[in-house]
């Protein structure tokens, strides 16, 4: 098939037209199960009623207005968001890459104010992802992201291992602005943080007078069966970045500022065109909105236990490791086989999935897929590992 966009995605030729729920149809009406909801965004699935209504209704009134001004929705989703989530302000941005931006512009103004030119170091965890821009693309801890033809890279940033006990003993000083924990280490393969070790690090690193973020641009937004996945790990951090999920599959972003980060950003510190515009505001209601009725929560971590226990069921040889939290799920491959080949070969066979890491197929389904589709949607996994395992 030509190509009419620019391939730096390297995407498949499959041309989707529409969806439902967790499944879609392609061109040619070839149906597929979705377990990767456009990589996490699409929290509420595909065609989701209340979504579209509201997206719908909103159009008619007004889509963007810029932030010369306020918007009713952006005011109504803040304080819903804020109410959500414990927090005490929030900057709306379009994407994880753009809200891991500010809270790194943050970061930076918070260890100036607090420390001079010296406090400038922020630290991340090795395996983890933060975003494509130059920034956040330094700030990521995997060092295949860091090719020389995008060098030099930005100053500042430094890595310890997820938990890593003798590392956080060491590596805060008065040269730390910030940690940035990704709660759930998604594009690093899907790997779980110990919450002890996580609020021992985000100890220290307040110790040495710098503050603590969360990365939940992946993992928040009911990712995990609940809103942050922050909250369960147990950190409390000062900032919390979110995106993907958040609008339902509009481009949105937030960042979130609480205690000692609230009051450090000021007027043209931060801004974007179209952030926060009341398109995507009033989606991210409605997504809340849903996510915060009875149950919710309890169904998503409930899928995810159904997911893993039923992979971990088939003793397939290929599998080395089924884990994850909710509906983010990585299924960790014996070496010898590529993850990226499972993925084609789901797709030839009516399953959307991805790869994580080096040795990871990943599920990140919407969050209310029915078990009819889970069900539909192992069927085909689980042939597809049996066709590599012969």
């Amino acid at each position: 098939m030509e190509k009419k966009v620019v391939n730096n995605y390297g995407s498949f030729d499959t041309v989707f037209v529409k969806g439902k729920g967790a499944t879609l149809w392609d061109k040619d009406g070839k149906k597929f199960i979705d377990f990767i909801a456009g990589i996490g965004c699409n929290a509420l699935g595909h065609n989701n009623k209340a979504l579209v209504k509201a997206v719908q209704k909103q159009a008619a009134k007004e889509i963007h207005i810029s932030n010369y001004y306020l918007s009713d929705a952006g005011l109504e989703f803040a304080d819903k968001l804020l109410a959500a989530t414990g927090f005490d302000g929030a900057y709306f941005g379009n994407s994880g890459a753009e809200a891991n931006e500010a809270a790194i512009k943050l970061a930076r103004k918070y260890g100036y104010l607090n420390g001079g030119q010296k406090r400038k170091v922020i630290y991340t965890l090795k395996q983890s992802f933060h975003g494509r821009t130059m920034a956040t693309l330094t700030a990521t801890g995997q060092d295949k992201f860091h090719p020389d033809c995008f060098a030099p890279y930005v100053e500042g940033f430094k890595t310890i291992a997820a938990n890593d006990w003798e590392a956080i003993k060491t590596a805060f000083d008065d040269t730390t602005a910030a940690l940035m924990i990704e709660c759930v280490q998604g594009e690093g393969g899907v790997n779980l943080i110990d919450p002890e070790w996580a609020k021992a690090a985000a100890a220290a690193a307040r110790a040495a007078g710098a503050i603590v973020m969360a990365d939940e641009v992946q993992t928040g937004v009911g990712r995990t069966g609940a809103y942050l996945a922050s909250d369960a790990l147990g950190f409390e951090p000062e900032v919390v970045t979110l995106a993907k999920g958040i609008a339902g599959g509009i481009p949105m972003g937030a960042c979130l500022f609480r205690g000692k980060a609230a009051g450090v950003f000021a007027a043209g510190d931060h801004q974007s065109t179209f952030a926060g515009n009341p398109l995507a505001c009033r989606a991210a209601i409605t997504v809340l909105e849903t996510l915060q009725k009875p149950g919710f929560y309890e169904r998503v971590q409930k899928a995810g236990q159904k997911i893993r226990d039923e992979i971990s069921s088939w003793k397939n040889p290929l599998v080395v490791q089924v884990r994850g939290k909710g509906l983010m799920i990585g299924v960790q491959i014996k070496e010898g086989v590529k993850p990226f080949d499972i993925e084609v070969e789901c797709m030839k066979s009516g399953l959307c999935v991805s790869t994580a890491g080096s040795d990871v197929v990943r599920f990140l389904p919407p969050l209310v897929i029915s078990d009819k589709e889970i069900d539909e949607g192992l069927k085909i996994f689980k042939a597809v590992l049996e066709k590599f395992s012969a």
